[in-house]
């Protein structure tokens, strides 16, 4: 099968499949029901999401047979992925106790880096950085956060799959014109087109939630995308980071806040600045859609610039993320004025 066959196969498949489960939580009572820390207001069947995962580690094998993607790559993203998607389906069947899905996360993470080979040089401001042991800490860390911060976006309708989607594709457009291996851009394209497919049944107002094994699994491959990524360039490690900006920016930023307030941070809340926007405004689509548009128009072309190397990455950072803690203040205010 051609590798582009592989693309619309796993739209189509993760369509049907999150179907199929959308049925599994109906009969199994799997449902969300709407309360204050929701954004929702109708009872929803949860853990669709675990349709992406399936059909991408289903699929992702596929590119190792013309050689596209190496052998260690798979073997962190089906050993990963797979513990990731468990856990998390796991919990959206019956609650798990924090410490054992933080258990699971580093026993995916660690999995993950090993076949990676730790984590690469960097180089910050024409500075080549050396982190040895304490990088891959630091690596395998990164990975948990950002399966977690994706979770905690993932709170109103289309959000995570809209990400997923404009960002990887994104991130392939952008290496492609640099003619990178096929290696940095088939495996997001698969996300990107598995994303599609759930968000047939995820997009405003939802059939189904994703639920922790969608928004874990998602949010785990983006880490292994980036991780791989920087092992071929630090340039596109930031490019990366750049196109993640919208949930880097709200996440880290409303659990610093919550922290400092001696709040229970690891609960459930409605505090994230996309949520106060969706109230604001009334709308999951239009909030939804902006993070998308947000994205195309703003992130990828800083992340274009750091691409061609008009611009350091780390200044790329800076100017992408700017104007994002500026929104995030603006809702965050909004949320004072309001309570």
């Amino acid at each position: 099968m051609s590798v582009f066959l592989v693309l619309p196969v796993a739209a189509v498949l993760a369509l049907l499949l999150t179907g199929f489960f959308r049925r599994y939580a109906l009969s199994h009572n799997l449902l969300d029901l709407p309360n204050v820390r929701g954004s929702h207001s109708v009872p929803t069947p949860r853990g669709g999401g675990v349709a992406i995962a399936i059909t991408f580690l289903l699929l992702v094998p596929l590119f190792s047979i013309k050689g596209d993607l190496p052998f260690p790559v798979i073997y962190a993203m089906l050993g990963g992925g797979f513990c990731i998607a468990l856990i998390g389906f796991l919990d959206d069947h019956k609650h798990v106790a924090i410490s054992w899905r933080l258990s699971a996360h580093f026993v995916g993470a660690i999995w993950a880096m090993y076949w990676f080979g730790g984590f690469p040089l960097v180089t910050v401001f024409g500075v080549v950085l050396n982190l040895g042991w304490i990088g891959n800490l630091l690596a395998v860390i990164f990975l948990v956060w950002l399966l977690n911060l994706y979770n905690f976006m993932d709170g109103i309708d289309g959000i995570a799959s809209i990400e997923a989607i404009t960002i990887c594709m994104g991130a392939s457009f952008l290496f492609l014109l640099q003619n990178e291996p096929k290696a940095f851009w088939l495996p997001p394209l698969l996300l990107a087109f598995t994303a599609m497919g759930f968000l047939y049944w995820n997009f405003p107002q939802a059939k189904v939630f994703m639920g922790d094994a969608g928004s874990g699994f998602i949010g785990f491959m983006l880490g292994l995308f980036l991780i791989q990524a920087a092992w071929e360039s630090t340039r596109m490690f930031w490019i990366w980071i750049i196109l993640l900006g919208v949930f880097i920016v709200d996440a880290t930023l409303t659990l610093l806040q919550r922290i400092i307030k001696g709040e229970e941070f690891y609960k459930a809340h409605r505090k994230h600045a996309y949520q106060v926007a969706a109230r604001q405004y009334g709308s999951h689509k239009a909030v939804s859609l902006s993070i998308g548009v947000i994205n195309l128009i703003w992130l990828l072309p800083v992340a274009y610039l750091v691409s061609i190397q008009w611009i350091d990455g780390v200044l790329g950072v800076i100017i992408a993320f700017t104007p994002l803690v500026g929104l995030f203040l603006h809702f965050r205010e909004n949320l004072v004025e309001r309570t």
